[in-house]
């Protein structure tokens, strides 16, 4: 987050048919009592970064990055050397800038945005000496832009898509930025993706097969040839990266398990492997743009890893590891390549970036993202392999509270609440590193653990492919598993565990509260799926190219065989089964889990009598961007969490700070606000004139929402919009 029309949570006190259970308190679950550690404040882990996301200009004289104005993120310009004079140049004032670059012309930064969480992304240029803010692309409802391609070759020109004329494909527009015009180079009615070469011309376009694999074709003039084919068990584990006149880079795991590093001589179609590991995929792929060889490589199995494949650049690595602490990787360079932004990621600390002299080989500090967490209690996260039940390796991630790991083994002392934290995708992967709501958590109390299930990336295409049609099955089972696994290595207690996630986490809390209602104490869901015929039903338009790879791997809603597995594996088919506390967190623009998903589960409980909590946010969608809704959201959600757990939990309203931020929130909670401990004072106080049950101008007496996903709000990384 690779990453949203009206935004709900929902909480259920979850009964059974004999009349219903409430929240156990800690006193019932037998809580040891909390260590003496000062509470992390949400806003400094869910608030503003301070600063973030810095890019060095191409002549290597301006510093960028982000930054609050009046408490919304903004991009900030000031000279390398001296980032006190350091002054904002763009003026969002909704809901922040979180993926921006400068462009190669050295006039420009550019920067992408959209409307309330809809992903309608529209993308902006500002100019550097006059600060005037253009969008560039249309702004008419459905249409979303993609930037497809930027080169110094082309330095005031993008390549971007547009599904201006047809919803679900995006024609090829190049974008002059000076003017503003658009030159349409291709007309699509079959592509789902391209890779444009140095001079901004489409070379690659990649289209889905019947079968859920897909085609590489290669473009000379007006034509398009057949390059190369990925059957369904390779299709997301291989694929193009870049093109020149000579070869295309690939990631290719055909032959193999692994995604290995492959170069495609054009001329001759030979490939040669350069570079592969047997327990990862290759990962990132660090590429000049003066010279288009491969400069280095990571793979990512527990701890991500780089290997140089120039001599010299090895030298600039080596000097690069040694300047910082945790994981580290490359954000900007100069058109010259000698100076270099590249940030460190440890796990107990937040996200820090330093500027690089290749020449000197002198690193330089520039400042940490999050300041205010210095003197922290933060702690260390702890990777572990645990044993599925069919043998498969699930590569997971363990963080425990503050005073619990005395001998610093990775394991408690003593038992201890435990919140299974579920990633969204569901291809995507958890990695290493600093996450804020493992350190939210564990502040709390509570031991976190996260696991790369089946279908995670980033393992091989073996480990993935396990995973097809297995939503709700062995995707379950090997959470189901990881929760043993805990339970035999005393971190915690079967009846102390809480499943929290987004998207496909938040349809794995669903499952796991539904399918095996007896395993988890509560659960949070936050925008996750009930019904996977609705749910494929209502895909975005410019998804419905690549509907086999749903087909396959999920199920497929045009056969009555499909639609029979979809129904089995939708908790909506199985509310009844509901006996444990439920909070579900849905953004009303959400494009690609609709409000709908929300309202007809909420909708079932409340026809079957289980007591459920409902809150919306009117201005996100899948996730949530505005610091005072994540800030609101996890309010609510440790509230619930200690009312279910018995852990620790900041009071929503403890401070002027706290009450102003959940007033300025979007939350609404129509019903059911008497579920989450002391939420309904925090409203009260917050926002005095509200009714109980929500108002008519959407200030509600809710809740806000904020997806869980890796890293630290910095805002490094453009949105990944078209991705599943």
């Amino acid at each position: 987050m690779r990453y949203l029309s009206l935004g709900f949570i929902l909480v259920s006190a979850g009964c059974p048919k004999d009349g219903g259970v409430s929240a156990p308190g800690p006193e019932e679950l037998g809580q040891p009592e909390a260590p003496s550690v000062a509470l992390i404040p949400r806003a400094a882990l869910f608030g503003n970064a301070t600063r973030a996301s810095p890019r060095i200009s191409p002549d290597g004289s301006q510093l960028g990055f982000l930054a609050p104005v009046d408490g919304v993120q903004n991009v900030w310009l000031g000279p390398v050397g001296d980032l006190a004079a350091a002054k904002p140049i763009t003026d969002d004032s909704g809901r922040g800038i979180r993926a921006w670059s400068f462009l190669h012309d050295g006039e420009h930064l550019i920067y992408i945005q959209d409307e309330s969480g809809d992903e309608n992304w529209r993308i902006h240029a500002v100019g550097l000496t006059s600060g005037e803010d253009r969008v560039l692309t249309p702004e008419q409802p459905g249409v979303t832009a993609r930037i497809l391609g930027l080169s110094p070759d082309r330095p005031g020109e993008i390549l971007v898509g547009l599904n201006d004329r047809d919803p679900q494909f995006h024609d090829v527009y190049l974008l002059d930025v000076a003017s503003g015009e658009l030159e349409l180079v291709l007309q699509n009615d079959a592509y789902v993706s391209f890779v444009a070469d140095d001079e901004l011309n489409v070379r690659i376009a990649s289209k889905q097969t019947p079968e859920g694999g897909k085609t590489l074709e290669i473009r000379d003039g007006d034509k398009f040839e057949l390059l190369a084919t990925f059957d369904q068990a390779d299709s997301l584990t291989s694929g193009p990266i870049s093109v020149t006149d000579t070869h295309v880079l690939l990631r290719d795991s055909r032959g193999r398990d692994t995604s290995a590093l492959v170069s495609l001589e054009l001329e001759t179609g030979e490939l040669s492997v350069l570079a592969a590991s047997d327990v990862a995929d290759v990962s990132d792929v660090l590429i000049s743009e003066i010279t288009d060889e491969v400069l280095a490589y990571s793979v990512d199995h527990l701890r991500p890893e780089w290997t140089a494949l120039d001599e010299v650049f090895a030298e600039d690595l080596a000097a690069i590891s040694a300047a910082g602490r945790g994981s580290f990787s490359a954000v900007s360079t100069t058109a010259d390549e000698q100076l270099w932004v590249w940030q460190f990621t440890p796990d107990d600390a937040p996200t820090s970036y330093v500027l690089y002299d290749r020449a000197s080989k002198a690193v330089t500090p520039l400042f940490s993202s999050r300041p205010e967490l210095a003197d922290a209690p933060l702690v260390p996260m702890h990777p572990v392999v645990i044993p599925a039940r069919d043998g498969l390796e699930l590569v997971s991630y363990l963080t425990l509270p503050e005073g619990a790991d005395d001998d610093g083994d990775g394991r408690p002392e003593v038992a201890v609440p435990m919140v299974l934290l579920v990633h969204g995708g569901p291809w995507a992967r958890d990695r290493f590193g600093y996450h804020p709501h493992h350190q939210l958590l564990a502040n709390r109390g509570y031991a976190v653990l996260s696991v790369n299930f089946r279908g995670s990336t980033g393992f091989g295409k073996e480990f993935i492919n396990a995973a097809d049609l297995q939503w709700g099955a062995q995707m379950h089972d090997d959470l189901l598993d990881a929760v043993q696994w805990a339970v035999d290595q005393g971190v915690t207690q079967p009846d102390k565990v809480a499943i929290v996630g987004g998207s496909y986490g938040g349809y794995a809390t669903l499952v796991g509260l539904t399918f095996t209602p007896q395993t988890f104490a509560c659960g949070v869901d936050i925008v996750g799926p009930s019904n996977l015929l609705t749910l494929l039903e209502t895909i975005p338009p410019y998804w419905k190219p690549m509907l086999e790879l749903f087909a396959t791997r999920v199920g497929d809603p045009r056969t009555e065989e499909g639609r029979a597995l979809l129904w089995e594996r939708s908790p909506l088919s199985r509310v009844e089964a509901i006996e444990r506390p439920l909070l579900i967190a849905q953004g009303a623009n959400d494009p690609r889990v609709k409000q709908a998903e929300s309202d007809q589960i909420v909708e079932a409980m409340q026809q079957k009598g289980i007591p459920v909590t409902y809150a919306l946010f009117p201005d996100e969608g899948h996730g949530f961007a505005r610091p005072e809704n994540n800030i609101a959201f996890w309010g609510v959600a440790e509230s619930f969490l200690s009312g279910c757990l018995g852990g620790r939990a900041q009071p929503m309203a403890s401070t002027p700070e706290e009450t102003a931020l959940l007033k300025q929130s979007s939350l609404q909670v129509p019903v059911g606000v008497e579920h989450v401990p002391g939420l309904a004072a925090a409203l009260a106080e917050a926002r005095p004139a509200a009714p109980a049950g929500g108002d008519d101008d959407g200030a509600g007496d809710g809740a806000g929402d904020g997806a869980p996903a890796g890293g630290d709000g910095a805002g490094d990384g453009a949105p990944a919009p078209t991705e599943p």
